[in-house]
């Protein structure tokens, strides 16, 4: 049971760098209580006492501000930060690792009873704040869901989902978004620079204007070149740009490149 609280513990000395003490930890850091409260909430509930398990479930979102229903498992390492407003259903499952952040709702579409209508998280899923998982389907392992977006169907392990209703942005390895590197390494909120489709839209869009405008300043060159051949003369209009001036590496720094 120690090894259990104390990995709790280290998981968030290890993932938020505003955590400089374990005492701090334990005292000021209301998604450990959630996790430490719900424990008992869902050993009640899966002994048969329910209304206890919802009892001792209601205290833990008065004292914490994050809802978590007896019914719901959660895994080893799991780490609500900030959290305030986090809601998880009945039949959510969050696997080992993972992070939830403030206005998170792991929520469900069906209002069948005994059925499967929350979202499963597979191990060290990273859920941005004010997401929204909605369904019962599974988010595969190392996947990201951005802030704010809205996941109405399955995500593949490693990919990352974004938008309203959320688009799915593959692994570039197919593997765990978080491992793509030798040495994993925990991403705050889940997105970083190259999983923002925007700019690898604006970045496409710059490199293909920054190609375009060579080719442009080539055909005025060849024509140039081909006129004084024959004619001797110059009919290339004043106002051609016979030289690139697109700044593409400025824009791709500005987009973040």
């Amino acid at each position: 049971m120690f090894a259990r609280l104390r990995s709790d513990i280290q998981c968030i000395l290890e993932r938020d760098p505003a955590a400089r003490s374990t005492w701090e930890v334990i005292t000021c850091y209301p998604g450990l209580h959630a996790v430490w409260l719900h424990r008992p909430a869902h050993w009640c509930w899966t002994h048969g006492f329910k209304w206890l398990g919802r009892f001792v479930s209601h205290f833990a979102r008065w004292f914490t501000g994050i809802e978590i229903h007896p019914g719901a498992k959660l895994g080893e390492r799991v780490f609500f930060d900030h959290a305030m407003g986090v809601v998880v259903g009945e039949t959510a499952e969050i696997g080992d690792g993972c992070t939830i952040y403030q206005g998170v709702t792991l929520g469900g579409t069906s209002l069948y009873k005994g059925t499967k209508r929350h979202p499963t998280l597979g191990k060290d899923v990273v859920v941005s704040a004010g997401a929204k998982v909605l369904g019962g389907f599974e988010v595969g392992d190392g996947a990201k869901i951005g802030s704010n977006a809205v996941v109405i169907k399955p995500v593949p392990a490693g990919a990352t989902a974004v938008g309203i209703p959320a688009r799915i942005i593959p692994s570039k390895t197919g593997e765990s978004a978080d491992v793509t590197e030798a040495h994993p390494k925990f991403q705050a909120y889940g997105i970083t620079q190259e999983d923002d489709p925007l700019s690898q839209a604006m970045r496409g869009l710059i490199d293909k204007t920054g190609s375009q405008e060579h080719q442009i300043a080539l055909l005025w060159a060849a024509i140039e070149k081909l006129a004084c051949a024959q004619r001797g003369g110059d009919c290339v209009p004043d106002d051609a740009a016979r030289e690139e001036c697109f700044e593409a590496e400025k824009l791709n720094q500005l987009v973040g490149k």
